[in-house]
């Protein structure tokens, strides 16, 4: 049973991970209407999977005696400068999403709620690959730098990454 405090915060990051799914959405379709089709097909497989983060926090408070509530989301960003900008905003919101993540273990000990610690740290673990996967990009821009080639090149490298995300994605 989930006590009301973990709830929540559970609440909470149910909408995080909504609004995540969103904003890898919309730097899809901006990608995408740029001419950047691998960055797209990236965005798109990660809009999926934070979409399937979602999902089971939704399962998971509503199986311990919660109740999920879907709510309303703050628009993403539908347009960047850059596609370095993208991916420097992309880099600082999974930040945000590994401290949020952070917060709420540090609530599971306050509460005492093992199950719900031990349920968090597939999450954890996420977000360390995702921050991870998000300054490797970076790095890689960074090397390119402003050369048309190599951001031909990265567009078409960067779909390989959304296709093995997509294999081993949990289902």
């Amino acid at each position: 049973m989930l006590s009301k405090n973990i709830e929540i915060a559970l609440n909470k990051q149910i909408r995080i991970e909504a609004e995540s799914s969103q904003i890898y959405l919309s730097m899809a379709c901006w990608a995408e209407v740029s001419g950047l089709e691998g960055i797209a097909k990236f965005m798109y497989a990660q809009s999926d999977e934070e979409r399937q983060h979602m999902l089971k926090l939704i399962k998971y408070v509503n199986e311990r005696g919660g109740h999920a509530q879907i709510t309303d989301l703050s628009a993403p960003n539908t347009s960047y400068e850059t596609f370095k900008g993208m991916f420097e905003a992309l880099y600082q919101h999974e930040l945000f999403v590994s401290n949020s993540i952070n917060e709420l273990v540090h609530i599971t000990f306050e509460e005492k709620d093992y199950a719900t610690h031990n349920f968090l740290q597939w999450y954890v673990a996420e977000q360390i690959e995702e921050e991870a996967t998000a300054k490797t990009i970076l790095d890689k821009i960074n090397l390119i730098g402003d050369d048309k080639g190599g951001l031909y090149l990265f567009d078409r490298d960067i779909q390989l990454i959304a296709v093995a995300a997509s294999a081993t994605a949990p289902k």
